[in-house]
């Protein structure tokens, strides 16, 4: 997929420094011009193909390190050391971005249809009922697809992340699934629940509680897991969630390649910003993303391996399915519609 908005990098990372990054397969230099707005040009001078990342920022222009060819936001050429004249055609690819969530977001597909409008938003991260925690950017030696079945597989989390995240009991809980538009929606509820670990000390609950995770996928990179508890029999699967644990864990993909990506996360919930809390909180969330990140990269070197069986499907696998099903049509309506466009 082509034309959509990538996750780049946290915007506490672009500076006045020039950065390299991979987004599907293509070299991006990435820096924030003096008014502070974020740039990505393709990363090669048409020169000699020298790294742009590796030259030289002036102002708000790139100046290649081998022969000093400078490139301005838009990727024109402004100047070639010992010529006077520029050709118009000399110039880089310029990527729109676009900024929020404390995220760089880049279209990497036909600048006219980059629409800033649509770049993901959740209205609970500008709610000041609920307070962030910002997470990191986990480089997964997995496929993003892989990362995404996870993301849209409740059932794993009793077997994964018996630490953090769920008790081991609950494996055998049915899971429910919707396809919605745009998105792959899957959940389930369990009732009458010790508190998950990396709940424990956040709300002074006693006895059981009622918990829920619904897990979002957009495709083709973003999920958005809501998951929460609230005292049990207080009617939190009716939507009686006054006195609940709630939490958004996000994760913003970036595809590198076809068996890398890296995974930015970050956590919105309805408690009070609190710097101890938050440590503990985002420690306990990076255990448990570190227990899926082994559990990936194992797959993945499995995947590559040449095998004379392929892997079975089980009925807990219906999301994933669909949500790789709804990114191949998504890709298959792109290229046709490009197909249009230069058949025309």
């Amino acid at each position: 997929m082509r034309n959509t908005w990538y996750p780049l990098t946290w915007s506490r990372n672009v500076g006045r420094t020039l950065a390299r990054h991979v987004v599907i397969e293509e070299d991006l230099v990435v820096y924030r011009t003096e008014a502070g707005k974020t740039v990505a040009l393709e990363d090669a001078c048409p020169h000699k193909l020298a790294p742009l990342s590796i030259g030289t920022l002036k102002g708000d222009t790139v100046e290649c390190g081998y022969h000093g060819l400078t490139f301005d936001c838009s990727g024109s050429c402004t100047r070639v050391p010992g010529q006077a004249n520029v050709p118009a055609s000399l110039k880089v690819r310029a990527y729109p971005t676009v900024e929020n969530m404390g995220m760089v977001w880049v279209w990497m597909g036909d600048p006219a249809l980059a629409d800033p409008s649509t770049v993901f938003d959740l209205p609970e991260y500008h709610d000041p009922a609920y307070s962030v925690v910002e997470g990191d950017a986990l480089p997964v030696a997995a496929s993003y697809l892989n990362l995404a079945d996870n993301l849209c597989d409740p059932s794993h989390v009793a077997f994964v992340h018996k630490s953090t995240l769920s008790n081991p009991e609950h494996g055998d809980v049915p899971v429910m699934y919707e396809r919605q538009d745009g998105k792959v929606v899957t959940w389930r509820w369990i009732i009458d629940s010790p508190l998950i670990p990396i709940f424990q000390g956040l709300k002074p609950f006693e006895g059981n509680v009622d918990r829920w995770h619904y897990y979002h996928y957009y495709a083709p990179c973003i999920a958005v897991i809501d998951f929460g508890s609230a005292p049990t029999g207080t009617g939190a699967p009716e939507g009686k969630r006054q006195d609940a644990i709630q939490m958004y864990a996000c994760h913003f993909i970036t595809p590198v390649d076809a068996t890398t990506c890296v995974q930015h996360w970050l956590c919105i919930k309805n408690l009070p910003a609190d710097p101890a809390t938050d440590s503990r909180l985002a420690a306990g969330l990076r255990l448990a993303f570190d227990e899926d990140k082994t559990l990936l990269e194992a797959i993945q070197r499995n995947e590559v391996k040449p095998r004379s069986t392929r892997p079975v499907k089980l009925a807990i696998d219906v999301s994933s399915v669909r949500m790789r099903r709804m990114v191949d049509e998504m890709i298959a309506a792109e290229q046709s519609a490009e197909s249009s466009v230069v058949t025309a």
